[in-house]
């Protein structure tokens, strides 16, 4: 099996800190990435790559950036929890550009979707990758709305598609939930190659974790489908991290964290389950 895609790859959000990682990490492999956010690439780019600073809302733009390219790792838009007004434009219209240059090409769309499209479930829980969405805010919205994009697109027109709900993507974790939901940089990046070069994946979900003893809130994905298995493991800062807490009972309680106590009003707590009673 090669480890070079046939055709070059397209990946949005290129100056972020995730798009930096995979830049570095997929031109080191010699890949042949076609890079765009709508600010400067901050570092020198490796051998074959290119940018172009384009905004997601230009869909002609998007559609000449994808031209001859075999797969869309789609990272750009907003990336955290923001007033919708902010949110829709690159999150919701940006995304419709990605799929439609995808629908045209013939190209795989990888979508950095988020653990905030499920946020609103307890951390007591143990989710198959085909729960229901909770999104925690706009933004945990917009994620479950790009996932819902995908099936659309795989059922109507055949575009491939790995949704890939990210926990929580940093150095290191920092805090006590992060022992659950950390995803190292070195697991993203192996797990972008499988997302490229697997040769069939249908429209697929994976839980964006990293072989952390405490993650038993995800479960049943794709990723034997796509012979991935992450390696690095958050259990080395579990005697530093594991009184790390915030004392809100909302952020401790759901698996969103911090998003679910954005702008949260309810005068008590919620019941549980979707409607007021237990999901047993």
């Amino acid at each position: 099996m090669t480890d070079t895609p046939a055709k070059p790859v397209f990946l949005t959000g290129a100056s972020g800190a995730l798009g930096r990682v995979l830049v570095r990490s997929l031109g080191a492999l010699g890949w042949r990435l076609v890079l765009t956010d709508i600010v400067p690439f901050p570092d020198a780019l490796p051998a074959g790559a290119t940018f172009t600073k384009a905004d997601l809302s230009d869909g002609v733009a998007m559609l000449r950036l994808a031209e001859g390219c075999g797969a869309i790792i789609h990272l750009g838009g907003v990336s955290v929890e923001r007033p919708f007004e902010e949110v829709i434009g690159p999150n919701i219209r940006g995304l419709y550009h990605i799929y439609e240059a995808a629908r045209r090409e013939k190209a795989r769309v990888i979508f950095a979707s988020s653990n905030h499209s499920v946020g609103f479930h307890e951390r007591t829980e143990s989710l198959p990758a085909d729960t229901q969405f909770l999104p925690d805010g706009y933004y945990g919205l917009s994620k479950a709305y790009g996932e819902l994009m995908g099936r659309m697109y795989w059922f109507k027109h055949g575009v491939e598609s790995v949704n890939v709900r990210i926990g929580s993507a940093t150095v290191e974790p920092v805090n006590a939930r992060m022992l659950a939901s950390w995803l190292s940089y070195d697991d993203l990046s192996r797990l972008m190659e499988r997302c490229v070069l697997t040769p069939s994946v249908g429209c697929a979900v994976i839980w964006g974790a990293s072989k952390n003893a405490r993650m038993t809130w995800w479960r049943d994905d794709a990723r034997e489908a796509l012979g991935w298995a992450p390696v690095d493991s958050a259990d080395p800062f579990a005697g530093q991290l594991a009184g790390a807490v915030s004392g809100d009972p909302v952020e401790e309680r759901y698996m969103g964290g911090a998003y679910c106590s954005i702008e949260y009003t309810r005068a008590e707590p919620a019941p549980a389950g979707l409607f007021g009673e237990s999901d047993d």
